[in-house]
């Protein structure tokens, strides 16, 4: 009777660590299965019969990903990069500064402010598309990278993430800073700016990869092969005249290996600045 408690305690992390497991491989199944699928063949994509890895690996697909004339892979990659590397940072910080003004400076309207706010949230995507490619494309922003880049400025949501997080901030640092003479833009720039890094890490990180995936907004806007991001590419390899399936994988494995890498890098932050965000479960 006293192996009893050891075997239940055993059981359970035996059935904790069964569950992990299969989690995991459910998680992980997908990148394998894209990872096999670009270095076959398409004889060996489209038979009938399951091979868990290829027997000979086709690292050509890589090769003729890039040397493919009729889709610019390289540009397409750089100009994701581009769009994504301004996207994150500017977004952030104006969600940032947009949070802080919210929470802390006492000015008439700011209900109504972040009312409206709040409200842009509840309006769909779809409802505003067309007016603001009509605003764009009336600027000139058609087949230019900063028309794809403009809207995506903007976040409502990362807004209200700054907020809770500032509502939260100790004011007894604020007063310190204004008896050194600092106003409110000394006091964001020079005191809650730096205190928010798991914030700002975080959103960035998520902003970066939300920018990454977009499709929609970059195949309207970048109707030019030039304006191109590595969504668009990607797509070229299945139509409804051709489909590329050794393309098609090798292009997702790698149009996805810098999203990988940020989230590896940037995991802890995500997890610690949502904790911080004031949203707890």
């Amino acid at each position: 009777m006293t192996t009893l408690p050891g075997l239940t305690r055993a059981a359970r992390l035996g059935a904790r660590g069964l569950l992990v497991g299969l989690l995991t491989a459910a998680f992980l199944a997908p990148f394998y299965l894209m990872l096999r699928n670009s270095l076959m063949d398409s004889r060996g994509l489209t038979s009938p019969e399951w091979t868990w890895w290829p027997s000979t690996m086709h690292f050509e697909n890589f090769t003729a990903l890039f040397d493919d004339p009729s889709v610019s892979m390289a540009p397409a990659l750089g100009n994701s990069l581009l769009i994504a590397a301004i996207t994150a940072p500017v977004s952030t910080l104006l969600a940032s500064a947009a949070g802080y003004a919210l929470a802390r400076i006492p000015v008439p309207g700011r209900g109504v402010v972040l009312a409206l706010v709040v409200a842009t949230l509840m309006i769909p995507g779809s409802v505003t598309f067309v007016p603001t490619f009509v605003v764009v494309g009336s600027m000139g922003g058609v087949n230019t990278l900063w028309g794809i880049v403009v809207p995506g400025l903007f976040n409502p949501f990362a807004v209200l993430l700054f907020r809770n997080f500032y509502l939260q901030f100790p004011s007894e640092i604020e007063d310190a800073g204004r008896l050194d003479g600092l106003g409110w833009f000394g006091l964001y720039g020079r005191i809650a700016l730096p205190s928010s890094g798991a914030m700002l890490a975080s959103l960035g990180a998520l902003s970066f990869i939300d920018s990454w995936n977009s499709f929609l907004w970059p195949l309207v806007i970048g109707q030019d092969p030039s304006a191109w991001t590595a969504q668009i590419a990607l797509s070229t390899f299945l139509t409804s005249q051709t489909i590329n399936l050794p393309g098609l994988f090798a292009g997702a494995v790698v149009t996805i290996t810098p999203l990988v890498v940020m989230f590896l890098v940037a995991q802890r932050y995500i997890v610690e600045g949502i904790a911080t965000s004031g949203l707890k479960g």
